[in-house]
């Protein structure tokens, strides 16, 4: 039981507890009634005496131990508002480590994330420097271009100051309409070198066989003339298939002779186109076919040494 809630019948047990033995003992010491000489009123005022002298001890102690006890009480109360405080202090000063932990945590995590945006940018200034240097050396090489093509400037500006055309981009889409049209042309003359190549071949494999044939007929003319010489007497029968004979020579002369007029009017075609006209006979188709092969070669030549010029101005 706590001495702050001690009751008056708790104050009179303490005492009686605590003083009941030493007021047993100062009786004990007195005389018996048998042992007194003294008259009884002496006795009784001693006794009064006695007992006044220790009600006042017994004050004295009671208000001694009400004074510890209120003592003891303040200071249970003084306790009781400093474990108060104490503990509101370490309620704060928990709080106060918690806080304290949530702003580093919060400051580390901002510190981590400053330093992760500081690495990006490091990254992205690394990458906007080698760009620039990429630019810069694409602006050098260009720079260089565009000198080394300033005298083509200077040359169209002097082409349209001494032409009727009126701007630079005029000559220009000229220059690409010409280009064009020489590339119609060369694929023209090259799909008529083609045709000329297979007529030709067509031709040499048609006058093989042309050529075999009449070798055979003549063989066969021959044959028949010495049959005629010797069978003279069936003449009507050897005239019939002598007719027959020249019947069938006289369809492949024309068809000979189609063929040569072809050829001689491609001929004709080329030599207008031609400023030194070869002189051919009309009949000798062989040479006819010649100059046609040669114009042609000299055409692809052209197209060549053109093709040739424009990937050394690319180049350049």
């Amino acid at each position: 039981m706590s001495l702050g809630t001690l009751e008056e019948e708790d104050l009179a047990e303490y005492f009686r507890l605590q003083y009941g033995e030493r007021l047993l003992q100062l009786l004990q010491k007195f005389p018996s009634i048998e042992e007194q000489s003294e008259s009884p009123s002496i006795r009784l005022l001693e006794k009064k005496k006695e007992a006044q002298i220790l009600h006042r001890v017994m004050e004295e102690k009671k208000e001694t131990f009400k004074r510890k006890m209120e003592s003891l009480n303040q200071r249970w109360e003084d306790l009781a508002v400093k474990e108060a405080q104490l503990k509101a202090h370490m309620q704060k000063f928990e709080q106060f480590i918690q806080d304290n932990d949530q702003k580093r945590i919060r400051a580390l995590k901002k510190a981590n994330k400053e330093r992760e945006l500081k690495q990006l940018r490091v990254q992205e200034l690394a990458k906007a420097k080698q760009e620039i240097v990429a630019l810069r050396l694409k602006h050098q090489r260009l720079s260089s271009k565009l000198q080394a093509y300033s005298i083509f400037n200077k040359y169209l500006e002097k082409v349209v100051e001494n032409s009727e055309f009126e701007e630079i981009q005029e000559v220009i889409a000229r220059y690409k309409t010409l280009v064009s049209m020489n590339h119609d042309l060369m694929q023209s003359v090259q799909d008529g070198q083609e045709k000329i190549e297979h007529a030709k071949a067509r031709l040499a494999h048609y006058m093989k066989e042309k050529g075999d044939e009449i070798l055979q007929l003549n063989n066969q003319l021959a044959q028949l003339q010495m049959r005629y010489d010797r069978a003279h007497s069936n003449v009507i029968v050897w005239e019939s298939r002598w007719a027959h004979i020249q019947n069938t020579a006289a369809k492949k002369t024309l068809l000979l002779g189609t063929i040569k007029m072809a050829t001689l009017n491609l001929f004709q075609m080329v030599s207008k186109q031609l400023k030194d006209s070869p002189s051919v006979s009309l009949e000798d188709t062989h040479k006819q076919l010649d100059v046609i092969q040669q114009y042609i070669q000299d055409l692809s030549d052209i197209l060549a040494e053109v093709k040739k010029k424009e990937q050394q101005q690319i180049r350049v």
